[in-house]
């Protein structure tokens, strides 16, 4: 049974109950009024045939074809001993209904396999029972209709709960990234800066260490040891800048065995004894670059670097291998070796966080990590990340279950005549006149495929529906149509109607940049005349006593309702999706603006505390190696390893360490009336997370040509051309290229909705023409903006 979110029952789940009542009011219920009381055999008959199916569109919903197969044949079955009309009701809407259940469950596949079995399997019975001279005209016709529309409604309805439920999954995972950035941008920077400094200036504490301590056997090692500290705290200056400022692309980065090799070539420097090995299983490529890899290689390297502090010297072995499920790294140490010189000046320089970031890493990434001690005394570290394939993938159907569903429509089809093949009528006629009922189900089926092709050539597919509607009259008269002239005509708008509404309502149908008004009014018109006239002809070839002018008018009236209704509800339908589209684009900007603001914050809170502690005595760390004084170069770098563990503390407090650096071009100080920092360049990368979060795949490339430091307004003006740009939405993915060019600084974006080009392109002019740059838009909807990088009063200076 059909349940909604509170329990109750759906009105939907009554549907069986109501057809069941349906078909007694036709029968016995007419029979009952005329006053004929049907016979017990009958009326048992009548009850079996409704309990079954009944039953089965009870499981509609879990079983939708079992459900059609056994209506269909219960229907059939019992059409046979029954009068007519006791089972009309069951055997039109019940079976509908199940093919509704049908498209909304399954596959199209399936859906359009089971209309086309059940369409076909009544033609041939019919063929069976009466030749193709059937003197009925459009029953079959009107049961296909019935039959496609049903099919068509589910297939809509399930586009559209798939379109709502991604929707509302995306809008979900919005507000939860929205509340989570700022955290997540606090988490990152404390792990990066842990993992930064504390691996470099433990390196520099434990080469200078070392140094020291066989300064009289190997006087050499002091020059050495002065260099690296240089080179070290320099390369700290630059990590602690891309921490403060990550690239928003991945474009450059090395490989993530690349950046391992890297790392345990860092380590051997150290004197460290590290062998890497890197498996991969033979049928998987090498592990793809994300989170996982990052995971891999910040767990590798916080391991070594607590092999250097509390073991340096001892063999380390890292394993990682990638697997198709699942990603094992392993990082194993042996015992330190006894009596080492380093070994006292690596202690004691850990903060204790070590073992929890490894942790946050692994978990972060959605595996599991466990750490201890090894039989031999040593040390290891054992993670267990997901894999290529560790997410679910829905699979197409394969190749087999295709073959097995098309031979058992083929079998149900063919079923019917299999009395023709067995018993020969010797004295039916050879030469049989075909009916009108075949030739309009033929038609029907040829305006059913043009239909399938209308999203890949819409203008084929609508050309093709106009030249059938001609073609009715045409069979009327080759059949001997005896039936409603105007209803032929009126069953062929049916498709071209269809066909009206979903150009209107979907104007991606439509191919190439055209203007969408014109192109309606013309669909409208030719819809309207072709139709008006096949109406006309097929009254006036069955003859009437109307002038033809009053039939031509009478016709085209009931056209131009017909189309203008159909054109009506589609531009609705494209309405009501534009407002609804529109709603949800809005709230998704205005989250995205809130969550890099907010993170934005965060990342200038721990920046400006970085700059005043940690690169302060980096920078004293330099000077003293430059100088020689090594036992000055070690103290430095301890006390900016502390100034590190008090920063991160402040971090992780959320309270302390506070302040505006003065260094911070980035968007300015905060008001007086204490608002937020509006983002610059700088902060494109959480704006690229916070969209990335909501299932967009988003690039964004800054090249080397683009300065440090931009002028003010042109760093927020390129950050909030860039926002305007990700808030059109769409599910394209999206490239946005910052360059420089001589003076100008360029934004080059591709990736907008075609329909939101217009309000994007006048929202844009507005910040460019503040600047006196450039905006320029391609046919194929990419943009162009230019800012210059000088004001306008020092170039007239110039």
């Amino acid at each position: 049974m059909c349940r909604n979110d509170d329990g109750r029952l759906s009105p939907a789940s009554l549907s069986p109950v109501l057809l069941i009542c349906a078909q007694a009011v036709v029968w016995p219920g007419a029979a009952l009024v005329r006053g004929d009381l049907p016979s017990g055999p009958a009326l048992l008959v009548a009850a079996l045939v409704a309990g079954v199916v009944t039953a089965a569109l009870a499981l509609r919903r879990t079983r939708p074809v079992v459900a059609l197969v056994v209506v269909a044949a219960a229907c059939a079955l019992g059409a046979g001993p029954l009068p007519a009309g006791a089972t009309a009701v069951l055997g039109t809407a019940g079976v509908a209904l199940a093919l509704f259940a049908v498209a909304t469950e399954r596959d199209t596949f399936t859906a359009v396999l089971c209309v086309l079995a059940l369409t076909v399997w009544q033609l041939l019975q019919g063929i069976t029972l009466h030749g193709l001279s059937d003197p009925g005209g459009l029953d079959l016709v009107l049961t296909a209709l019935l039959y496609a529309a049903a099919c068509g409604a589910g297939l809509l309805v399930r586009r559209r709960n798939r379109a709502r439920l991604a929707a509302g999954e995306r809008l979900k995972r919005a507000e939860a990234e929205r509340h989570r950035l700022p955290a997540v941008e606090r988490r990152r920077m404390e792990r990066e800066l842990h993992d930064v400094s504390a691996h470099h200036l433990t390196a520099v504490v434990v080469t200078v260490g070392a140094a020291l301590g066989l300064r009289e056997r190997r006087p050499e090692l002091a020059a050495e040891a002065a260099e690296f500290a240089v080179d070290t705290g320099r390369e700290v200056s630059r990590a602690l800048g891309a921490v403060r400022a990550p690239a928003p692309s991945r474009a450059e980065l090395p490989s993530p065995e690349d950046r391992l090799r890297g790392l345990v070539a860092g380590f051997r420097r150290l004197d460290q004894e590290v062998a890497l090995d890197q498996r991969v299983d033979p049928e998987v490529g090498p592990l793809p670059d994300g989170a996982v890899a990052d995971a891999a290689y910040g767990i590798v390297r916080e391991a070594l670097t607590n092999v250097a502090r509390h073991a340096p010297g001892a063999q380390t072995k890292v394993l990682c291998r990638y697997g198709e499920t699942r990603t094992d790294v392993v990082v194993t140490s042996a015992p330190p070796r006894s009596g080492s010189a380093a070994r006292a000046h690596g202690a004691g320089l850990g903060g204790g966080r070590g073992q929890g970031f490894l942790r946050s890493r692994a978990r972060e990434a959605g595996g599991t990590l466990h750490s201890g001690p090894t039989a031999e005394g040593g040390w290891e570290v054992r993670a267990v990340l997901p894999g290529r394939t560790a997410a679910p993938v829905e699979r197409p159907e394969t190749r087999n279950y295709r073959l097995a569903q098309l031979t058992a429509a083929a079998g149900l089809v063919l079923q019917p005549l299999l009395p023709a093949l067995v018993i020969r009528d010797d004295t039916a006629s050879n030469a049989q006149h075909v009916s009108a009922g075949v030739l309009f189900a033929l038609l029907a089926a040829a305006q059913a495929v043009a239909l399938m092709w209308l999203r890949r050539a819409p203008r084929t597919a609508f050309g093709a529906l106009l030249g059938l509607a001609p073609l009715w009259p045409v069979a009327m008269a080759a059949g001997d149509y005896t039936g409603p002239a105007v209803l032929p005509p009126a069953l062929s708008m049916v498709a071209t109607l269809v066909a009206c509404a979903a150009l209107v309502a979907g104007r991606a149908l439509v191919a190439g940049p055209v203007r969408v008004v014109g192109d309606v009014r013309a669909v409208a018109l030719s819809a309207v005349v072709v139709h008006a006239g096949a109406a006309t002809a097929a009254v006036l070839v069955r003859g009437t006593t109307a002038p033809a002018w009053a039939v031509a008018a009478c016709a085209t009236s009931g056209a131009a309702l017909a189309v203008g209704a159909a054109c009506w509800t589609g531009g609705s339908a494209r309405r009501r999706d534009a407002a609804a589209r529109d709603v949800r684009e809005e709230r998704l900007a205005a989250w995205t603006e809130e969550a890099v603001r907010d993170a934005w914050a965060e990342r200038r809170r721990i920046a400006a505390g970085l700059e005043t502690t940690v690169l302060a005595r980096t920078a004293d760390m330099v000077t003293e190696a430059e100088a020689g004084r090594l036992e000055e170069t070690a103290e430095r770098a301890r006390e900016a390893l502390a100034a590190m563990r008090a920063l991160l503390d402040a971090v992780r407090g959320g309270g302390e360490g506070e302040g505006e650096g003065e260094g911070d071009r980035e968007g300015g100080p905060e008001g007086a009336d204490g608002r937020r920092p509006q983002p610059t360049v700088q902060a494109l990368d959480l704006l690229a997370h916070q969209v990335r979060a909501t299932g967009r795949d988003v690039e964004i490339r800054l090249t080397a040509r683009v300065p440090d430091r931009l002028p003010t307004a042109v760093d927020l003006a390129a950050y909030a051309a860039a926002e305007t740009l990700l808030a059109a939405g769409g599910d394209e993915p999206a490239v946005l290229e910052l360059d420089s060019e001589g003076d100008t600084l360029t934004l080059t974006a591709t990736g907008v909705p075609s329909s939101a080009v217009p309000a994007v392109r006048e929202r844009l002019a507005v910040r460019v023409e503040a600047l006196e740059g450039t905006l320029t838009t391609t046919p194929a909807g990419a943009f162009r903006l230019g800012w210059p990088l000088t004001p306008p009063d020092e170039k007239s200076e110039r």
